[in-house]
């Protein structure tokens, strides 16, 4: 057993608790909102990002960030990408080393192109070398919380990280593999939400499964180009963490990105489909991290670009997607 803080009780953190708690680990989850905790302390549900089904009894919630992380063994980073910085300097007083920080965060950091485990790094490393272990691949929280079998993967430096990660959270219906490559695993975890924005936007515009196919092959080739730059495994690319997660947020129907390219597509105002609902689509944010970042690295990325040009610059979507077609025509697998 063993005693884990979910930081984020969002859907994907609420999910991971459930089936922590299952496992038989006593799970603290923390929620800056206080009606969650409530609820989950006193009802053992949480109606607003998970309803319908029973949080554990072994899990319990609070808002107190020190209370959460205190005397942990493993420390699971579940709330967005661009509150995680700030979340972590809020944790870093109760932090230790023996401490495993699993992220289950997909995302890269807006102003400095930073993945989770470069974050975490630069604010430990005066302190300790953390221990990191990147949880990703293709799993919708709902489809997990409802005992639906899912496979993804944890990737560490550490093969022993990711063995504990993966003996600790596998438990019935979720199987967990394990790879070395971070980088990878942790770039196909972020940039598959903007390849989602777009195969909505696709979807949006009304166009049908050639189209959809074409934007998610182009979309991995786009994916693997930048991690590889950053010294990725090409085999991640083509895993769980890469193609896997890439397929399933781009054609499932509870992605949160595609759904926002798809209101998009539909000619609906960005402000007003975020302002709808509940949780960070991750995509809309790391658009502009990709992007600038895939520009200090002169990767060619023109499918980031168009999505970038809707969200940020008023570009039409269907203007967008005519520029793909137009593009200069060139060989499959040139780079």
């Amino acid at each position: 057993m063993k005693r884990i803080a979910v930081i984020g009780a969002g859907s994907w953190g609420t999910a991971l608790s459930i089936v922590a708690g299952r496992a038989g680990h006593q799970v603290c989850l923390w929620s800056r909102n206080a009606e969650v905790v409530d609820e989950i302390n006193h009802h053992h549900v949480n109606s607003v990002y998970l309803k319908s089904y029973a949080v554990p009894e072994t899990v319990r919630a609070t808002s107190d960030i020190a209370e959460a992380v205190s005397s942990a063994d493993f420390v699971l980073l579940a709330a967005p990408s661009h509150v995680t910085r700030e979340l972590i300097r809020r944790m870093l007083p109760s932090l230790e080393s023996r401490m495993l920080f699993i992220s289950a965060t997909k995302g890269v950091e807006i102003e400095t192109g930073k993945r989770i485990s470069e974050i975490l790094r630069e604010l430990l490393i005066e302190r300790f070398e953390p221990r990191f272990v990147c949880l990703s691949g293709p799993s919708f929280a709902q489809e997990v919380a409802a005992g639906q079998p899912t496979a993804i993967v944890a990737a560490s430096l550490s093969e022993d990280d990711c063995l504990l990660a993966q003996t600790a959270l596998s438990f019935e219906n979720l199987r967990i593999y394990t790879n070395t490559d971070v980088v990878g695993t942790e770039f196909g975890g972020a940039v598959k939400n903007v390849m989602a924005v777009a195969a909505g936007m696709v979807a949006g515009l009304g166009l049908g499964a050639n189209s959809v196919a074409a934007l998610i092959t182009r979309g991995l080739a786009e994916m693997a180009r930048l991690a590889l730059a950053e010294g990725a495994q090409l085999e991640t690319l083509m895993g769980l963490a890469g193609l896997g997660d890439l397929v399933l947020t781009c054609t499932g129907g509870l992605s949160r990105n595609r759904y926002v390219g798809q209101e998009l597509g539909k000619g609906h105002r960005l402000e007003d489909i975020i302002k709808g609902m509940r949780e960070v689509a991750e995509g809309v944010k790391t658009t502009r991290a990709v992007k600038l970042l895939a520009e200090k690295l002169s990767v060619e990325m023109p499918i980031t670009n168009e999505v970038y040009a809707v969200l940020y610059e008023g570009k039409a979507v269907s203007d967008a997607a005519g520029e793909l077609m137009l593009r200069p025509l060139r060989g499959e697998f040139e780079k």
